[in-house]
């Protein structure tokens, strides 16, 4: 319970005393630091408490670089179990909540699904009351804010602490210094309270931002060296300035670098703090008390870093150092992706990082003579190597320095211990297993999709589902329910009608709720293929064209993407749905039938809009190249049947849900592995009717890319091979007919709106399993060895 007169006087104290302004003159974004602040004074004994109990027994420590939060408020009202207090404490003041809520940054920390896993991962710990403390960076600025011009990508800074940032404390106390080769900056902490759901536990995520040993030169600056008076300062900044700098060159590769090893070697300082503190020194016992896990391969400089700590400056024996390290760390594998498995130039390391990198040849070394021990031959070995041909590989790198290594799916998992990872497999069988990715579903039902959390609830007559997932499979026998079912319909056009209004605001696009609402949402990657969707799509319009009275349920088709600004094709793909998009929602003689949209600056607070809305969801990435989705999970868990290959975690949403209930097309992984080495693209854009049209169009004067030659090499990219790339490296053409025929599936099923609702309920019903809180803890219990602790 809250005492809502005492919260109103602390949001005028905040005011008064942060801006100076009485209520009736704050601005928007005053109010909300003002009403964060004063739920964040109520919550900082209950914080204390946790990380006081959390430090006694075994914990887990996230190394992510990136951690995709979306907006905290509301999220954090409602853990609380406050939101609706809070709400009507605001009505008394005049303050409209979903103002307060809209004018919130979403925190610049993160990018795609590995960032949105840590954060759903972080939100399961807490409510399970787990002790895992994420460690990443705090940006100044996130990947970048989206808008388009002539329908291209443009860029600019996201600057997400503009307003401030009244959910952060900055804690000095705990600064450390990192040291590159060239200079030393200090780690600041800031930390960040994660709210559990129905708990008073609240857990911690910590921020390090880059800041200089000397802000200022004075002596510099007097004699008339401005530049230089500043340098420090500069060369810390950039270091935590932004998420994911193009390293196209190798000055980008650079900051890269010291980003990675910046937050990593802060964040092990930190561990190692506390440890001896609350522990002792001796480091046998550091795994007994402490496992980190790494979020992919951006942490994985952590495991020469703590070995580097423990024999440079602990006296720690090589040997017994290993061992610690190997029994501390674990490593999840996010992709199969050439970019997941990274790999460093050997001379970056070597100029940048030298204690590191001398550490790095050791554990080469040692790997060398445990596989010349096992009999393995000179060329497996050089294989296998963490040091070869000037490349340091840094998945090898994690996997041998770690007693487990995960997938994120079953098929994935199954890839990389039979294809990708065969060989470490072999080697170290017992190291490799799989735990399914989830999602947190406060966030993305709950929060999000009230309407329908409150129908459910209403239905199991209990809300223990919140952090049950699984107990939703109880809502089956409702399955035939006509009731239930035009219920949910409802619901689902309410959500439709918001998303409607929201689009019209920001993009200043009108959609038809009554349109089929045709989703894909995720980052732009050629492997992602909305190349495909957007080859389907004017392939419809064609055939609308030719037939003004072709029988199909009016569709919208909406796109949500970024692309890396290094990433041409993935930009080009964008400028390309921009020119289909022009050309459709122009022509009123196909009477609305199709419309399309590209909504601009997707981010967790536009999912929020857009899953619980969504009619079919777009999973359609080439087979074996998705590790698993966290978008397809959001989508089932609010109805939305998916339309998608046989990959990653649809495979698991079609055997929980039903093939029948979802849209499965494509050539699938064993098929493209037979047949990728004699793949002829050629063969079926000569062949399948209507898709030379639509290729065609890249290079025809359909559309214009403004002379620049993307349309160009993206048709190349799909009919020609290079030295380095097969034409259609993602098998775009050869799944075009089968994945128009399933959309043609996708509309026929549609019209009958009984059956089609019972497919989204079945889809809601079995979505049980895709909780992180599920996720969370398999980690706990089969990687970290870590147990719930309440007080």
């Amino acid at each position: 319970m809250i005492d809502v007169n005492e919260f109103k006087q602390d949001v005028q104290r905040f005011l008064k005393i942060d801006y100076a302004v009485n209520l009736d003159i704050a601005k928007t974004y005053q109010k909300y630091n003002a009403i964060s602040k004063a739920v964040m004074i109520r919550i900082i004994d209950n914080w204390n408490k946790t990380c006081e109990v959390y430090s006694k027994n075994k914990q887990s420590h996230y190394f992510s670089a990136e951690f995709l939060m979306g907006r905290a408020l509301g999220n954090n009202l409602m853990n609380l179990g406050i939101y609706e207090d809070i709400k009507k404490a605001l009505d008394d003041m005049n303050i409209d909540i979903n103002d307060v809520e809209e004018i919130e940054e979403d925190a610049g920390i993160g990018n795609g699904g590995l960032g949105r896993l840590a954060a759903c991962s972080m939100d399961s710990a807490a409510t399970k009351n787990l002790p895992v403390t994420g460690y990443g960076i705090r940006y100044s600025y996130g990947l970048f804010k989206q808008s388009f011009k002539d329908g291209f990508q443009v860029e600019s800074a996201d600057n997400w602490l503009k307003y401030g940032d009244p959910w952060s404390i900055r804690c000095d106390e705990d600064i450390v210094t990192v040291d590159f080769s060239d200079y030393s900056v200090k780690a600041v902490p800031y930390d960040t309270p994660i709210i559990g759901y129905g708990t008073k536990n609240i857990n911690k995520l910590r921020l390090f931002k880059a800041e200089p040993i000397n802000e200022f030169d004075f002596n510099a600056f007097n004699n008339q060296k401005y530049k230089k008076s500043v340098e420090e300062k500069n060369n810390a900044d950039n270091i935590s300035r932004v998420l994911y700098p193009n390293d196209s060159t190798d000055t980008g590769k650079i900051l890269r670098l010291r980003q990675q090893y910046f937050f990593t070697c802060a964040a092990l300082k930190d561990i190692i703090k506390k440890f001896k503190k609350y522990h002792g020194s001796d480091f046998k016992l550091f795994s007994k008390y402490n496992a980190i896990q790494l979020n992919d391969t951006h942490p994985v400089s952590a495991i020469p870093e703590f070995i580097r700590i423990l024999t440079n400056e602990e006296g720690i024996d090589f040997e017994d150092a290993w061992n610690v390290t190997v029994n501390t760390f674990s490593y999840t594998n996010h992709t199969i992706m050439r970019e997941a498995l990274e790999e460093w130039d050997t001379k970056l390391y070597k100029n940048l990082l030298p204690e590191v990198y001398s550490i790095i040849k050791k554990i080469d070394s040692r790997l060398i003579k445990k596989l010349q021990s096992a009999q393995y031959g000179y060329d497996k070995i050089n294989s296998m190597r963490i040091i070869y041909n000037g490349k340091i590989k840094m998945a090898y790198l994690a996997i041998y320095g770690s007693h487990n290594t995960n997938g994120v799916a079953e098929i994935h998992t199954s890839i990389l211990k039979n294809r990708e990872l065969k060989d470490w497999n072999e080697l170290y069988s017992k190291r490799f297993l799989n735990i399914t990715n989830g999602i947190a579903p406060r966030r993305w039902i709950v929060l999000c999709n009230r309407e329908l959390s409150s129908f459910i609830t209403e239905l199991l007559k209990s809300d223990s589902w919140i952090t049950n997932l699984p107990l939703l499979k109880n809502l089956e026998k409702y399955a035939d329910d006509e009731q239930v079912l035009n219920r949910f319909l409802n619901i689902k056009r309410i959500k439709k009608v918001q998303l409607s209004q929201y689009i019209k605001i920001h993009e200043n696009i009108d959609i038809n709720p009554d349109s089929i609402f045709d989703i894909q949402a995720k980052r732009l990657h050629e492997y992602k293929r909305q190349l495909l969707n957007a080859f389907a799509i004017l392939d419809l319009y064609y055939r609308i064209k030719e037939n003004p009275e072709i029988n199909i349920v009016p569709r919208t088709f909406i796109f949500g993407a970024k692309a890396a600004p290094g990433y041409v094709r993935a930009k080009a793909i964008i400028k390309y749905i921009n020119e289909i998009a022009k050309l459709i929602n122009n022509d009123s003689s196909i009477n609305g039938k199709i419309k399309v949209v590209f909504i601009q600056n997707y981010g967790v607070s536009y999912g929020e809009k857009l899953f619980p809305a969504a009619d079919i969801s777009e999973q359609i990435s080439t087979a074996g190249k998705e590790a698993s989705g966290t978008g397809n999970m959001k989508l089932m868990l609010n109805g939305s049947p998916t339309i998608g290959t046989y990959d990653g975690a649809n495979v698991e949403i079609a055997q929980e849900a039903g093939m029948e209930n979802n849209f499965i097309f494509g050539a699938r992984f064993e098929e493209l592995e037979k047949i990728k080495k004699s793949y002829d693209s050629k063969e079926y854009y000569n062949t399948v009717p209507g898709l030379k049209r639509v290729v065609n169009t890249l290079i025809d004067g359909t559309f214009d890319d403004d002379d620049t030659g993307i349309f160009e090499d993206l048709y190349n990219s799909l009919l020609e091979s290079t030295k380095t790339d097969k034409a259609d490296n993602y098998f775009v053409l050869k799944d075009f007919e089968d994945y128009r025929n399933t959309q043609c599936r996708v509309n026929k099923a549609y019209k009958d709106r009984m059956s089609w609702a019972r497919k989204c309920w079945i889809n809601i019903a079995n979505s049980g399993k895709f909780s992180s809180d599920r996720s969370i803890k398999e980690y706990a219990d089969e990687i970290w060895h870590i147990h719930p602790h309440k007080w």
